[in-house]
């Protein structure tokens, strides 16, 4: 692939919710030709005429940005393909974008979760898809709340590729002054981080229903991020990935923002409210639950312990009460502190 600059990219945006007007925001402000797409028309148009999004309060599109329920006019000429779809629904929405893409792209996804059915990492479902229509994968991740990106507050993220140009372009491409980019050569543990870390914000925020205080969540941090750790490595993750940006960093930010999605989502089940309602409820997908499912299969097949998400799958998908899941936990023996 031949070097290029960050200078007059044609960037693809691919969904139209929070991180996708997000992801269109920054790349424009760089002075980047940036064009979305989303896979619901009614919204897209709703979109482009008005420039405001109810997902995302706050945030204008100017006027200068293509925004078109087609995708050709998006996708062809695009160096650079955003995926901004939540990983649940990667497969479908690409599977008929293929065709429209032209000296492939460099994919970068947004997305954080494993695909149920699978077991796939967004990348690499991008890639099942695509196939020789799509280039090099590049995951973007790192602790970023939506709603802080757009109101320009300083952040800091990872770009991770197995090829390490790619994930230059892709630092180039997207850095701000105030968004420092750093990259990193494991694609595995960043987007295995970035996903696994929803299901234990679930278990955050469910503490936060309960009246819990910070020593509880604090506790329940590090010991999630030990079960990361276990998981990861049995994935072939590096360790240390996961005490950097991308791991305890993103674990952090998620379980602590009032504005995390996953958080919020268990804090409404731990003061009582059905999954279901809240979904119903809720303008954004919560990917921390269907990740919950795949996670305990990721444990199972590798024979990883993993109390905690075992404990939110209970809670999500079994009517165990968050209560009695809680005591379940702090029932369990206790022995020396490891970490993985």
């Amino acid at each position: 692939m031949s070097e290029q600059t960050a200078t007059s990219q044609s960037v693809a945006v691919i969904g139209d919710g929070q991180m996708g007007l997000v992801m269109a925001d920054l790349l424009e402000s760089n002075g980047h030709d940036v064009r979305v797409w989303g896979p619901f028309p009614d919204h897209v148009e709703e979109l482009a005429q008005t420039r405001r999004s109810p997902r995302l309060p706050g945030y204008q599109a100017p006027e200068s940005m293509l925004i078109s329920s087609e995708a050709g006019p998006v996708l062809r000429g695009a160096r650079l393909v955003i995926c901004a779809i939540p990983c649940q629904f990667i497969r479908p929405v690409f599977s008929g974008l293929g065709e429209y893409l032209e000296a492939a792209p460099i994919l970068v996804s947004v997305a954080k979760g494993i695909e149920v059915k699978s077991l796939l990492r967004p990348t690499e479902v991008l890639r099942s898809v695509l196939g020789d229509h799509g280039g090099p994968g590049v995951c973007l991740s790192g602790p970023t709340i939506a709603t802080e990106l757009v109101a320009r507050q300083i952040a800091t993220m990872i770009t991770a590729s197995e090829d390490s140009e790619a994930a230059r372009i892709v630092q180039k491409t997207f850095s701000t002054p105030w968004i420092r980019i750093y990259t990193h050569d494991d694609l595995v543990g960043v987007e295995f981080a970035g996903a696994v870390k929803n299901v234990v914000a679930i278990a955050a925020g469910i503490l936060d229903g309960l009246g819990q205080g910070f020593n509880a969540k604090s506790a329940l941090l590090a010991r999630g991020l030990a079960e990361i750790v276990r998981l990861g490595e049995a994935i072939d993750a590096r360790r240390e990935t996961f005490f950097g940006l991308s791991g305890v960093g993103d674990l952090a930010t998620t379980c602590f923002s009032p504005d995390g999605r996953n958080r919020s989502c268990g804090e409404a089940i731990g003061a009582g409210m059905s999954l279901k309602d809240y979904l119903a409820s809720s303008q954004c997908v919560v990917e921390g639950v269907e990740t919950t499912l795949a996670m305990v299969q990721l444990a199972k097949t590798h024979g990883v312990e993993v109390p905690i998400i075992d404990a939110v799958h209970s809670v999500l998908f079994e009517g165990v009460s968050p209560r009695s899941a809680i005591e379940d936990l702090l029932a369990r023996g206790a022995g020396s502190e490891t970490i993985g």
